[in-house]
């Protein structure tokens, strides 16, 4: 008898098993994400998808636009302003250290942590990363000027991708 209520749960979690991973899945696409993670009571689930196929044409558009700006500066007069985006870039990136969703304000509707021009301390929160529902603050490495906001808010977010330039 312990059999038939096990097949019987274990029937339920499948159905439950089939909607959420095609969830997860479309969450997948829609982000760009490259795994996601639910756990509800005992059941555990996690999606991934294989990133061979997208990394190499990611690699290939990060690799296109850094050739074409360096090429066009050297026979052009009009140099100037090329030139002056890199060295406002100049300053420390500050990176994201997961994947996730990059918040600039503690709560909606609240003031943002930074905007262009503050001053910040070592260790002050800069924005927040939400992963699988965790808010996780990201602090400045150091003292500085806050020179670039590189995302926006409620924006989906990559592991080592630059949110934040300090000068």
């Amino acid at each position: 008898m312990s059999n038939t209520p096990a097949d019987d749960s274990a029937e339920n979690s499948a159905a439950i098993d089939t909607r959420t991973v095609r969830k997860l899945a479309d969450i997948l696409k829609s982000t760009g994400l490259t795994e996601i993670e639910v756990e509800r009571g005992d059941l555990r689930i996690r999606v991934a998808r294989e990133i061979t196929v997208s990394a190499a044409p990611q690699q290939a558009y990060a690799a296109a636009p850094a050739p074409a700006p360096m090429a066009a500066p050297a026979p052009v007069a009009v140099a100037a302003p090329v030139e002056a985006a890199p060295a406002a870039r100049k300053g420390d990136e500050v990176k994201s250290p997961m994947v996730g969703t990059v918040y600039l304000q503690p709560q909606p509707g609240s003031p943002a942590f930074i905007k262009v021009g503050d001053k910040v301390g070592e260790g002050q929160t800069l924005l927040i990363v939400e992963a699988m529902k965790t808010m996780n603050p990201i602090p400045a490495p150091r003292a500085g000027v806050v020179v670039e906001i590189l995302v926006g808010d409620a924006q989906p977010v990559e592991f080592g991708q630059p949110l934040v330039i300090l000068e």
